[in-house]
This record gives structure tokens, sequence and C-alpha cells, in this order.
């Protein structure tokens, strides 16, 4: 099957989310487990209940099969994310996040909603800055030059939507450079 341009030239959310369950995240395991070496590295001793830190992949993998609680990282709370919220309506930069913010959130808000506080309230406040954010990007995008574009702090999805995009718009600025000027011959 053919994919659409568009998703052609980008990484799709879900292997963006692969990629961000190499992360490592704490959790606190309910079963004893000795160290165990994967390809990625070795992980463990899991002695209940001290805290540990292990992949999101792994840590995903023992939520669903109901041997460990993942620890909410300290970005993923109420407080955090209004402050960030406040920060990205009130300032013209991009707030500064964890560079896989959004698909950490999401794999840890699906798997272990349960283990979360106010994890539809944090739901809530990630959509709100999710569309603060696409607003600014939308904004810095409409001053496109061909010299530069400066956006700091943005996330690898946010990076990876308007990858499309700032091709084509760069591709058509460097044609548009490199024709002759009509009016000097």
């Amino acid at each position: 099957m053919a994919l659409p341009r568009p998703l052609r030239m980008s990484i799709s959310p879900p292997e963006l989310e692969l990629i961000a369950s190499e992360h490592l995240i704490e959790i606190v395991p309910l079963i004893a487990m000795e160290k165990t070496a994967f390809i990625s590295g070795a992980y463990g001793p899991l002695r209940p209940p001290n805290k540990c830190r292990i992949p999101l992949w792994m840590a995903t993998n023992l939520k669903l099969k109901k041997k460990c609680h993942i620890v909410s990282p300290d970005w993923l709370s109420v407080d955090f994310l209004q402050e960030r919220l406040s920060e990205e309506t009130s300032q013209q930069g991009f707030s500064r996040l964890p560079f896989r913010f959004a698909e950490t959130a999401k794999v840890v808000l699906d798997v272990a909603s349960d283990d979360v506080q106010d994890a539809e309230k944090i739901r809530s406040l990630l959509k709100d800055l999710r569309e603060a954010r696409q607003a600014k990007s939308r904004d810095g995008l409409s001053q496109l030059d061909h010299s530069e574009l400066s956006l700091p702090n943005l996330c690898s999805m946010e990076i990876n939507e308007i990858r499309p995009f700032f091709t084509q718009a760069m591709d058509v600025f460097t044609q548009l450079a490199r024709q002759p000027d009509a009016d000097n011959p």
C-alpha cells in the first residue's frame, strides 16, 4: 500500500512513540526480577517496593501484565503543565519541555492513567498546551524567510508536524532565489 506524500516525508506518531519508548522511566515493581540483559542494555534487578528506572517499553509491558506501577515523571503534573501553559500564552517563545513529552505522556496516560494523579486534568492541559504551541508554530512559519527559521524548544512531535511544510517552503524559496530577476537581465 502506498502512503500519501505527506506521510512519506515524516515519521508517523506511532513511530515517534516507539522511539520515545527507549526513554527511561521510574517504576515501582510488584514482582522481583534479577538483572536482565536486552539489546538496548541491562535493566534491574527489580525488588519491590524499591523504585527502579527502566525503558518505557519495558514499563509498559510490565504495567499491562499488572507487575508494576509507573511513577509519573515530574513534568507530568497539573502544576508543572499549568505553569508551562501560562508561559505559552503569555510569552512569545516556546516554553521548555522535555523533547519527547508528547509521546511519553500519551504512552503513560494510555497505559497507566490509574498511576497518574488527576489524569483527566493532565490530558486537558496537554491538549491546551498543544493547541497553544501549534498556534505559535503556525505564526513562526508565516514569518519564514530563506535565511533562517528559529523556533527553539520545539519537541519532536512538533518538528515532525511542520517538517513537510517547511521542506516544501524551503524548496520554493530556493527555486525563487535561483530564478533571474525579471528587472535585471
